[in-house]
């Protein structure tokens, strides 16, 4: 399978199965389409559409093209669907933990997916000691596995600050115990943020997660507080400090883009102008009957928003002054393994989520819809049923999957959109495939466009 597509003047193929990725011109482009389409006079159609290319040139392109398909860098076969079936039976173990410090919230989010930090459910805070059981729990559950990973979340985990202090040093502990090692994060709205928690967090926390929309308008429409009044001046010159003092890396500020600003690329560029270097602004996952939710009208609209924001990339690169945009980060040499690339996030299998109260769920998205509450940190897995449909959960079990050149990057995409749309964690979430796809080819010509500058 290949894939075919022009973006900000580069001419890109992908062969979708050995991820090989070629930059051509115009009659080689035009050559490997005619290849794909099964055309038996190649050289005849070329030779009609390019008159002033000679005979011998096109036939030589031509041979180019048969060597890098006998070297399986074009038209390359498939080989990965029987090793997703041999992976499959594999056991797996627990490596990842959500933990939902704080099921309550200092801010009124109108698009929160938790209801406001509640989860549709009752405000509670986590306790220490169901904390350390959570631990306990993936310690016991990771096998052989060293490196485990445990995101603070909310609600605004920062409500509940103490207790994540004392989960930290509870880990500490359990790093020698077990010969283990943790990597914690926390995501967070900022309006808590004060210089001790960014000492503490800049001392333990692998990552940060920092909430902000974008421009003061967008921001404060969508993100106000309790009080109705907007957060965006709380929160900004915390947010700017928390980036500064961990020198612009291991963190990345994280907003949300809805139906009223399709022109998110502003965002992005407002807050690359503030000075933040690690960015993710996402489009929204709402129900159609919501006014803020992004439709299928939207999606040219955000497409060529994407589009903007790649070219824009490029030419602040050029001039010294670039800055990551996390849907466009791609490793075409290392990576994910096979496995991770075919079958995602690990949720329900790898990656679980923990109530305050200490249920779990396959992921911080499913908790709340008692149909996925898979058990608990005291007593563990019940519903093990639940857990193998979650370990079958890939591309290839996907119908929409198997033949999408962006499979392999995004992994099949996120089960709990697939279930709260269609049903079911084997379906996809059409509009989150329309803007995937599109942010596949951007990150892809960003790629390509810097290995061009890398070999002039």
């Amino acid at each position: 399978m290949i894939h075919r597509y022009k973006n900000n003047g580069y001419n890109i193929v992908l062969d979708v199965n050995s991820g090989c990725v070629h930059v051509v011109d115009d009659i080689a482009y035009d050559a490997i389409g005619l290849y794909d389409e099964d055309e038996f006079d190649i050289c005849g159609v070329l030779m009609n559409r390019y008159p002033d290319e000679s005979r011998e040139d096109i036939e030589e392109l031509i041979s180019e093209i048969e060597s890098l398909k006998n070297n399986g860098e074009l038209f390359s076969e498939d080989i990965y669907e029987d090793y997703i079936s041999g992976a499959n039976n594999r056991e797996t173990v627990v490596k990842a933990l959500c933990l939902h410090i704080a099921h309550d919230c200092n801010l009124a989010c109108r698009y929160c997916f938790a209801g406001e930090g509640e989860y549709h459910g009752r405000t509670a805070l986590m306790s220490a000691e169901v904390g350390r059981k959570a631990l306990d729990f993936l310690v016991a559950g990771s096998g052989n596995r060293r490196n485990l990973e445990v995101d603070f979340f909310g609600g605004e985990p920062l409500m509940n600050f103490e207790v994540v202090k004392e989960i930290v040093r509870y880990g500490r502990e359990l790093e020698k115990k077990h010969d283990k090692k943790f990597r914690f994060t926390l995501t967070t709205n900022g309006v808590l943020l004060n210089d001790d928690i960014m000492e503490f967090a800049n001392r333990e926390m692998s990552n940060l997660v920092l909430s902000i929309d974008g421009r003061r308008e967008v921001h404060d429409r969508m993100r106000p507080s309790r009080n109705g009044k907007g957060s965006y001046d709380v929160i900004l010159p915390k947010l700017i400090k928390a980036a500064e003092s961990r020198n612009q890396t291991d963190y990345y500020v994280r907003g949300t883009f809805t139906h009223f600003n399709t022109d998110f690329c502003e965002d992005v560029l407002h807050l690359a102008d503030l000075g933040f270097e690690q960015i993710s602004v996402e489009p929204v996952v709402a129900p159609p009957s919501e006014e803020y939710a992004i439709t299928e009208d939207d999606v040219p609209k955000i497409c060529g928003e994407y589009d903007r924001l790649a070219s824009e990339m490029l030419k602040r690169e050029r001039e010294g002054k670039g800055f990551h945009f996390f849907h466009f980060m791609i490793d075409l040499e290392g990576g994910p393994c096979v496995y991770k690339r075919m079958s995602g996030c690990g949720s329900g299998t790898e990656y679980l989520a923990v109530t305050p109260w200490g249920d779990i769920y396959p992921c911080h998205q499913f908790v709340g819809n008692e149909q996925f509450l898979l058990g608990n940190i005291e007593d563990g897995i019940k519903k093990k049923d639940i857990c193998a449909d979650f370990k079958l959960c890939n591309v290839y079990s996907k119908p929409k999957c198997r033949d999408c050149f962006a499979k392999f990057y995004c992994s099949g995409g996120c089960a709990a959109n697939a279930y709260n749309f269609h049903g079911s964690i084997l379906e996809a979430y059409d509009i989150g495939c329309m803007l995937q796809k599109k942010r596949v080819e951007c990150a892809l010509m960003l790629q390509a466009a810097r290995n061009e500058e890398d070999n002039k």
